[in-house]
């Protein structure tokens, strides 16, 4: 089951408090940073907080669930840092930066500062891979999700 990240963005119009995040502003972002709520967070764009809260982690394990979570490579790292083993690290990629760069074009959600902003995000993020467990190369959709599930299955069942 996904884990839902908490963050300081503006929620869009079509998002879900719950759902999709759990928008909180900077003051009750940062409490929680104080308090020790987060297993890991980050300010991954200036101004913009992302992070997984610990209650998270417990509601889905409550549920007798696997976790699944969607996260920076920062956070990617912290995870599998804290948990070992008994945790899987995949990085997704896409297969090209300029194919990236046309899906969020596609996307229309950015401006053309944030655009960049993420695109040099990317190229950084990228220097990440080797460190992970496995890795997706986010081509063809449908042949993605089926790789990442054969990887997580395996690793489950293992």
């Amino acid at each position: 089951m996904f884990s839902v990240s908490a963050t300081t963005r503006n929620k869009r119009s079509f998002e879900i408090n719950g759902h999709d995040y759990y928008f909180l502003t900077t003051d009750e972002f940062e409490a929680k940073v104080r308090d020790e709520e987060f297993l890991e967070y980050e300010e991954v764009y200036r101004g913009f907080y992302y992070g997984t809260l610990k209650s998270e982690i417990e509601r889905i394990w409550g549920l007798n669930k696997v976790v699944i979570f969607d996260v920076d490579v920062k956070g990617a790292l912290a995870i599998k840092n804290h948990y070992g083993d008994d945790a899987l690290a995949v990085f997704v990629k896409p297969p090209t930066l300029e194919i990236l760069k046309q899906r969020l074009i596609d996307r229309s959600t950015e401006t053309p500062e944030s655009l960049a902003i993420r695109l040099k995000r990317v190229e950084l993020e990228m220097t990440y891979e080797q460190l992970f467990d496995a890795v997706v190369v986010n081509d063809v959709l449908e042949d993605a999700k089926k790789e990442a599930l054969k990887v997580v299955s395996d690793f489950i069942n293992a």
